[in-house]
């Protein structure tokens, strides 16, 4: 069965994926730039996001490959997706990606509004889903087949699902920002008690890269 992950997620020093006040002028809210510092410079963020040529190599390009290999389907929320609030006014606004979006995949956004499903180029397919995670992810595995399925964010996107036992693995980079007020990824959750291990970890000059993986129940006799 197919895997949920949650990749290439920044968290700054002191807890937080997002900074205050996301807008237009600032994606990732007020500082939250800095927290993807380590992404930007590696080839594969280079060539599938920024659409640009060469890229570093190294422990950062490792992991940011990683992020994008055997992933069939992703699952963003509403924020991730653009800062758009309430009823979606018309059909302008296709992401923050231009016409070739990265994921070259089915991408399953959460929304309590309805909106039809765009077709990008690429491959990207956006669906907008109205009736919860499990719902979003319900269709995600059937559309990744075999592959696995990646949670993009935002931060509440990815609490909903760690807070559900949902998710099985989870690449963090723990960057040398502080933002000082945002949206905190682990406040409140309990990952001991989720079942979750750190299972890697790689120091580079940009970041802390941490991978925790759910343990596996052992089955009763």
């Amino acid at each position: 069965m197919s895997k949920l992950k949650v990749s290439s997620f920044s968290v700054s020093i002191d807890g937080y994926s997002a900074g205050a006040n996301q807008g237009l002028d600032n994606p990732l809210g007020v500082g939250g730039m800095a927290l993807m510092e380590w992404a930007f410079t590696t080839r594969t963020i280079q060539r599938m996001v920024l659409g640009g040529s060469g890229g570093a190599i190294g422990a950062d390009e490792d992991f940011a490959a990683r992020g994008f290999a055997n992933v069939g389907a992703w699952i963003l929320g509403r924020n991730m997706f653009g800062p758009v609030r309430g009823p979606w006014p018309d059909d302008a606004w296709k992401g923050w990606w231009g016409s070739n979006p990265p994921y070259h995949v089915p991408v399953f956004v959460l929304t309590h509004h309805p909106r039809e499903t765009i077709v990008m180029e690429g491959g990207t397919i956006f669906h907008f889903v109205t009736d919860g995670i499990h719902a979003a992810l319900a269709r995600a595995r059937q559309a990744a087949g075999d592959q696995d399925v990646r949670v993009g964010g935002g931060v509440a996107t990815v609490r909903q699902y760690l807070r559900a036992g949902l998710v099985d693995e989870m690449h963090l980079a723990l960057t040398p920002a502080l933002l000082g007020s945002g949206e905190a990824l682990l406040t409140g959750i309990d990952l001991h008690a989720l079942g979750f291990e750190c299972t890697e970890h790689v120091g580079s000059a940009n970041a802390m890269h941490v991978v925790l993986t759910k343990r596996q129940r052992e089955l009763s006799p």
